[in-house]
């Protein structure tokens, strides 16, 4: 069973079909595209763990998976435990990594490097504690992902605001605010896989964002490898290693966020226990010729996994997401045959002509994604700074 019905899950349904397996993919949108190319389509809402549960016994499936589907991992977690099959996290374990606010208190409990931070269900409660933080702040859901509802504030005015974007963007309606860390470098967002417990597949890149967009601080740009300094790298592998050791976590994949700060410390930002959106685990496995997503795929199964070791990448890749900082009607999207010939490796559109296209606030809102490679970091670079040259969006 595949919780959610997005484009994310289609190389996941097509690699399932090459084992052999029997697809269900299960939320309350019959008209989401994976369910098109599944072999079953089940109705429920994928947050709703006990009408999961009771579908997936009815179904008697083998496994259960939330690949790239936030909303979903908390439920198959459940599902997992309450079946006795293979997740990578107990449900108390997922509970905790899904709820921004109890992982920020998880870390700060167990001696993590950890913003100063702290979780509200009340604006009043929130607009008290004003001086409780150094700022500015970060604003976000507790369980949002790709970027909704995130708000930098810089100011005690706009503080109200920035929560009531968090709430209307939160299944739960609760928020955390914590101070905002001036960032060294770039922001990694990548999979990363575990066997047995063990950190086998560290992996990090550098996450960019565009400064014009509606919302800045969704990612728009991901490059592997990445230019943090060896030495952080290994200080958040061993600082993952200690984390996934304290939640007594399995085999399986999991999509980190991490970053360096200005006071010389590597921080764990994020660690959901899925695949990540953007199609980040397909472009690792390109990138690096090893197959992440088959290997989820086993582990749901209890199938043998294919070797999963440290990645080394063919090249450097680019994962380039589509989007539009104005709103219109989408006429064309042209790219230069000369440039798509050098450096496009795979194109993800999700938008056709005459679709109402609207500014880029998160994950949601892309066209699409554009795979690049290029033989060095120099060369990539010089490339995404006249992208907009060798790619255009037109709107009417």
């Amino acid at each position: 069973m595949l919780l959610g019905g997005l484009r994310y899950l289609l190389p996941v349904i097509e690699e399932a079909h090459k084992l052999g397996a029997y697809v269900i993919t299960a939320d309350y949108l019959p008209d989401n595209i994976a369910h098109k190319y599944s072999d079953e389509y089940c109705n429920v809402s994928i947050i709703d763990k006990d009408a999961v549960l009771a579908k997936a016994k009815e179904l008697e499936i083998d496994g259960i998976l939330s690949h790239a589907v936030d909303p979903g991992v908390v439920s198959a977690a459940y599902v997992a435990e309450k079946m006795g099959l293979p997740f990578q996290t107990s449900y108390r374990a997922a509970c905790i990594l899904q709820d921004k606010s109890l992982f920020r208190q998880f870390l700060k409990d167990n001696g993590f490097n950890c913003p100063h931070a702290k979780g509200y269900t009340s604006v009043e409660d929130a607009l008290k504690d004003i001086d409780y933080f150094d700022w500015p702040v970060i604003v976000k859901p507790v369980d949002s992902a790709g970027s909704k509802g995130v708000s930098k504030v810089c100011y005690h005015s706009e503080l109200k605001s920035a929560i009531e974007t968090a709430l209307n963007c939160s299944i739960s309606k609760k928020f955390i605010i914590e101070d905002f860390l001036d960032i060294v470098g770039y922001q990694s967002s990548a999979d990363i896989f575990t066997v047995d417990g063990n950190l086998v597949y560290p992996a990090y890149s550098d996450q960019l964002f565009d400064k014009d967009a509606a919302n800045p601080y969704t990612p728009a740009i991901e490059i592997w490898p990445a230019s943090m300094k060896q030495h952080f790298q290994d200080d958040l592998t061993e600082q993952l290693q200690r984390l996934f050791t304290l939640l007594d976590v399995g085999t399986g994949i999991y999509n980190v966020e991490s970053r360096v700060c200005s006071n010389g410390k590597a921080y764990i930002m994020e660690v959901s226990p899925r695949g990540g959106g953007n199609r980040i685990a397909e472009l690792q496995d390109m990138a690096t010729n090893q197959s992440l997503i088959r290997a989820e795929i086993c582990k749901a199964l209890s199938l043998p996994i294919n070797k999963i070791e440290t990645p080394q990448y063919d090249g450097v890749w680019c994962n380039y997401i589509l989007h539009s900082s104005t709103e219109g009607t989408l006429e064309s999207i042209d790219i230069n045959p000369e440039f798509e010939q050098k450096y496009i490796k795979d194109k993800g559109f999700i938008v056709e002509k005459g679709d109402h296209i609207v500014p880029f606030t998160g994950a949601n809102t892309s066209l699409g994604t554009l795979f690049l490679r290029a033989e060095t970091r120099e060369e990539l670079d010089r490339e995404l700074a006249n992208i907009h040259e060798n790619i255009i969006v037109r709107l009417s």
